[in-house]
């Protein structure tokens, strides 16, 4: 299953409806290919999307947006959904998810979501009405009929197909997904931006990935596969091992960078494996660039992404933009009275301008704090300089 759009109406933190296309919409030459994974003759999918923007623009909002998305297709219960506060107490939030599947099908399912108080005054959600469109591809379709569900009639109807089996926050997909033997398979770090862990599922730790992250380190093994008991044994070059007890006294002898590109690689490996998602938050945290760009380029490498696995992350660095041999691939966050999302093939339609000039300049509008904000700040710090200047704070 391959996620291609994503539309939400009705999020009380956005400014207008959230409209996401994750397939190229752009022009494809014969070049672009070897970068994208083809859905149909007519249809390619961008291996990798970016999501950037200053802070505080909703960055991780939208995130939070596209795994609940995701959730609903894997048939979660939305109420155990961890991404459902984005939801908020909004009485009706619509959410219209088109997908692709492994019977040459294009779907799209429309879901509409009640929030209601309950007597602890949290929000509780339920699935008020849903369908299910299915179009049946052939090499022939063209994009722009393959995504058009306008005249299409729903395949399957909440309301008529006897949902009272179902619990009121369960999506009908349950029903397709079982028929189809087909899944959205994800693995998101989004809510571990900020906890580095070394897997206790991997015994041996692959030395290439051990050598990439760290050349100093001989070999790093885990013994036991319980997470309070397990321990990991270090092997520096030229020097003997160490047995560390616990996971928080890792930092005493790896990096952040080490231990966090541990685990993301072994993650990136299942996912590539599977051709699955892959979604972080702040891909650079602890990482030099270099690595942050090896992980772009090995989703956008067919020879090691054969399956079509999509990474999507967001970032602060406009640097790596220019990884991106796309725009359409690239999403700006901006907040003006509510979160927005551009895609960067409307504001910058040339792919051969150096994306992260574009971004820096302020020639992408919203993209580079205030001048006024700035211009405050500066005149601030000189003056409480000045008036400190004789003072011990």
């Amino acid at each position: 299953m391959k996620l291609l759009q994503i539309s939400v109406t009705g999020l009380p933190l956005f400014k207008d409806t959230l409209n996401l296309d994750f397939f190229a919409t752009q022009r494809v030459s014969e070049k672009d290919t070897e970068t994208l994974f083809q859905i149909t003759p007519n249809l390619y999918l961008n291996c990798v999307n970016a999501f950037v923007g200053i802070n505080a623009s909703g960055k991780t909002t939208v995130l939070k947006t596209i795994l609940l998305a995701m959730d609903i297709l894997q048939n979660k219960p939305i109420n155990h959904i961890q991404t459902r506060s984005v939801l908020g107490e909004s009485p009706d939030v619509l959410f219209e998810i088109v997908f692709s599947t492994n019977l040459g099908e294009i779907c799209k399912l429309k879901t509409n979501i009640h929030s209601e108080n309950n007597i602890f005054e949290i929000p509780t959600y339920s699935i008020t009405s849903e369908t299910l469109y299915i179009k049946h591809i052939s090499k022939t379709t063209t994009k722009k009929i393959a995504l058009n569900f306008s005249n299409t009639s729903p395949a399957l109807d909440r309301s008529k197909i006897g949902a009272d089996f179902l619990p009121d926050d369960v999506s009908i997909i349950i029903a397709y997904n079982k028929k189809s033997n087909d899944s959205l398979n994800v693995t998101e770090m989004l809510f571990l931006t900020d906890i580095n862990l070394i897997p206790f599922s991997q015994v041996q730790i692959p030395l290439e990935i051990i050598e990439f992250l760290d050349p100093s380190i001989k070999n790093i093994s885990v013994l036991g596969d319980n997470p309070e008991k397990a321990k990991i044994v270090i092997e520096f070059k030229n020097s003997k091992e160490i047995t560390v007890e616990k996971q928080s006294a890792l930092t005493n002898y790896l990096s952040s960078g080490t231990i966090k590109g541990i685990s993301i690689f072994i993650a990136i490996m299942a996912v590539l494996a599977k051709g699955g998602y892959y979604v972080i938050d702040e891909l650079e945290n602890h990482f030099n660039k270099e690595i942050v760009a090896t992980i772009i380029r090995i989703f956008m490498d067919p020879k090691m992404n054969p399956k079509g696995a999509v990474l999507i992350y967001s970032s602060h660095y406009p640097e790596l933009l220019d990884e991106h041999n796309r725009n359409d691939s690239i999403f700006i966050t901006k907040k003006t009275d509510g979160i927005y999302v551009e895609n960067l093939s409307t504001s910058l339609q040339r792919n051969d301008i150096k994306k992260s000039d574009a971004f820096q300049s302020g020639y992408l509008e919203g993209t580079t704090p205030a001048y006024n904000s700035y211009i405050k700040l500066k005149n601030y710090i000189k003056k409480f300089v000045g008036e400190h200047n004789d003072k011990t704070l």
